[in-house]
Order: structure tokens, then C-alpha cells, then sequence
């Protein structure tokens, strides 16, 4: 491999999670920032509230990311050898906790709309 494209990147991504996974997990992604975006703008404003019970659950999605690609790809933590091991599977929980409060916020969003102050009233 002697440049590192984004054709390079689609085809390891779809090698180690398989075609239909790795498209799916895209689709996910994008409808759920799709979805969190809308919140923001439609809500105008982040409630800290919602932020901190999102911020609370990003442990739990570190968590499930690192076991989710472990158990998808053939290697255990037995195989994890060098640095660039551990540089991956931090990355992967970091990805795994953002996610997880990106998907939280948006859900408490759309479940429960933080009512409007009405001004004037």
C-alpha cells in the first residue's frame, strides 16, 4: 500500500466489518447526525440537562464500540502487541462514546421537546 486514499479506506473498512455491515453502520451514522442536527436547529439551543445525561452515557459507548469491532473482526485483546494496537482500540472508544451521546441527546430531543419560553407573555 503505497497511498493511503479514500478508495483504500472503503475497502478496508469493508473487509474487516464485511459489505453490508460497513454500509449499514454508515447509513446509521449519517441518519443520526442528520437527525441531531435537525434538533439543534429546530431547538435553537443545547440543553445542558439533556448534555449531561448524553455526557453520562459515553462510558457505556466506549465500552460497547471496543467489544462490538472485537467481536466483529478474528483478534481478541490477547492479540493486541504494539502501540498502534492500543492508538486503534482507544480511537474506536472515543468514536463509540461520541456516538453514543450524539444518539442519547438527539433521542431525549425528539422523545421530549424542551418547551418554548414564550416572550411577551
Amino acid at each position: 500500500m503505497q497511498e493511503l486514499t479514500l478508495e483504500t479506506m472503503l475497502a478496508v473498512f469493508e473487509e474487516i466489518f464485511g459489505r453490508g455491515l460497513f454500509w449499514t453502520m454508515v447509513l446509521a451514522a449519517t441518519g443520526i447526525t442528520a437527525a441531531y442536527i435537525y434538533v439543534l436547529i429546530r431547538d435553537r439551543s443545547m440543553s445542558m440537562r439533556k448534555f449531561l445525561l448524553a455526557q453520562l452515557s459515553m462510558p457505556l459507548g466506549a465500552i460497547a464500540a471496543v467489544l462490538f469491532v472485537q467481536s466483529v473482526t478474528d483478534s481478541g485483546f490477547r492479540d493486541v502487541g504494539g502501540p498502534i494496537d492500543l492508538i486503534v482500540l482507544l480511537g474506536v472508544a472515543v468514536v463509540g462514546a461520541v456516538g453514543i451521546a450524539v444518539l442519547v441527546y438527539t433521542l431525549q430531543s425528539l422523545i421530549r421537546r424542551t418547551p418554548q419560553s414564550t416572550a411577551g407573555s
